[in-house]
């Protein structure tokens, strides 16, 4: 599938279509045609359902946020798995905007131009196609090997178990839907949503997270060892998300099960309470503190 833009525009090839469950259809409407097209008439779905079938979209002119979003998940919203599907690539002859391949677990996204900061869960490999750069999925790094894999950033690495991600990029969702036992490094900062879905497996952050650490959390381990926004673990079902800085509110808002650790004294949303830590053990390793600040945290539970 080819098209041709003669603007910016926002959430192409975004298979949530702009997280439809929350607005029903008022701000995207999945069979609308995408505005600025030229010489074609495509709906944002006929997209989507070309990479779901496993062909590419190759797409002139530069577009906008939140592309290529989910890419790669049959959601359980539209009947789906919400497993991994074989998708397409997308080719994109021009820039693309903030938080692109949020949430993206398969495929590839090539770009002649530049992608914004933040991004999504992706990387920066060494291209197989001459004029463009080539990102794949973090989370299908992890799960499907690459063994071999050349990063066009040398300090990332992966030696087949642990990918460390040493090129300072901020990042959103790393790590979603992870369900092995692998592990991510960030040797900076995150943004939105770090381990989102995850179900096993390991992020451990040496900077500061952002909003939605841990959100919908189902197993797994998410380890920040500076601060997170608010909302850290809202929804979580399962795991252990541990805060080694601050965390502001909202705290384990709709838990429904797991851990949250963090220092000092926190409040917590309710049915979720605050009460002593159960493996200290388990912070001293993780955060590699001694046992007296180890004593100094709580948890947040059930």
């Amino acid at each position: 599938m080819h098209l041709t833009l003669n603007s910016h525009v926002d959430c192409i090839c975004d298979f949530t279509y702009n997280f439809i469950w929350q607005h029903k259809g008022e701000e995207l409407d999945p069979d609308a045609q995408i505005p600025s097209q030229k010489d074609s008439e495509y709906t944002y779905r006929q997209l989507v359902e070309t990479l779901t079938n496993g062909e590419d979209v190759h797409i002139s002119g530069s577009v906008g946020k939140r592309f290529a979003s989910s890419l790669g998940v049959d959601l359980a919203y539209f009947g789906g798995s919400g497993k991994t599907l074989g998708a397409g690539c997308v080719f994109v002859d021009g820039d693309i905007g903030t938080r692109a391949g949020i949430s993206m677990v398969s495929g590839a996204i090539y770009v002649s131009g530049t992608i914004a900061e933040p991004m999504g869960n992706i990387v920066e490999v060494v291209s197989d196609k001459e004029g463009y750069k080539k990102y794949i999925s973090i989370t299908d790094i992890l799960k499907n090997g690459h063994q071999g894999v050349e990063f066009v950033d040398t300090r990332n690495t992966f030696d087949g178990k642990t990918l460390t991600l040493g090129d300072s990029i901020l990042r959103d969702t790393v790590a979603t839907r992870l369900d092995m036992d692998a592990t991510v490094v960030v040797s900076g900062d995150v943004d939105l949503s770090t381990g989102i879905l995850m179900q096993k497996g390991k992020v451990v952050v040496e900077g500061n997270g952002g909003m939605n650490t841990g959100v919908l959390l189902n197993g797994g381990r998410v380890i920040v060892m500076g601060n997170v926004g608010e909302f850290a673990g809202t929804d979580m079902r399962k795991g252990e998300i541990i805060i080694g800085g601050k965390a502001e509110g909202y705290l384990g808002a709709n838990m429904k099960g797991g851990s949250i650790y963090v220092k000092g004294n926190v409040k917590a949303v309710p049915p979720a309470k605050v009460g002593a830590v159960d493996d200290m053990g388990l912070l001293q390793k993780e955060l590699g503190i001694n046992r007296m600040i180890a004593m100094m945290f709580k948890r947040i539970g059930l």
